[in-house]
């Protein structure tokens, strides 16, 4: 039988199997019940290390590609206000849809969004209220994809 790509870890995250990463379970909308700004995800990432979260040091803002690899159009989970974002089902329902991403030039820092399936730039100013969330990861282990053709992740069948 072939493994599950998604393992619900029992301590908070969720480990990927496909990409070596391990996810926070939560977003930061979900834990603390309201949004963050750029300044606060990476304060919410030092905190998270700082605590040692689930036993780990190295937590960190995904990169965008983190992020599209962790789309998923077949998943329809539900975000805070009832509408599909395409997140795998260990995922709890009530996410955020707009994550931020560890990329920043200039003013500006990377942004992934979970309804569209795109990625984009966004003020680092954007204020708490913007509907901006964060879901700290950190890498298990180096990714061993076959037939990677992009710089997705996917082949052209997926």
């Amino acid at each position: 039988m072939a493994e599950e790509r998604f393992v619900d870890n029992g301590d908070g995250t969720v480990t990927d199997t496909k990409y070596k990463l391990m996810w926070l379970k939560e977003d930061y909308y979900q834990r603390k019940g309201k949004w963050c700004s750029w300044k606060g995800a990476n304060k919410y990432v030092q905190l998270m290390n700082e605590k040692k979260f689930a036993g780990f040091t190295d937590w960190r803002l995904p990169k965008s590609q983190d992020c599209r690899n962790l789309y998923d159009h077949d998943s329809k989970n539900m975000d805070f206000n009832g509408d599909i974002v395409h997140l795998d089902y260990t995922f709890p329902e009530g996410c955020a849809f707009n994550y931020w991403c560890q990329e920043e030039s200039g003013h500006n820092a990377m942004a992934y969004n979970f309804y569209s399936d795109r990625g984009y730039q966004i003020r680092k100013t954007a204020k708490e209220d913007s509907f901006m969330s964060c879901r700290p990861v950190r890498s298990t282990g180096k990714a061993k994809v076959a037939k990677r053709v992009s710089t997705t992740g996917r082949t052209r069948r997926e």
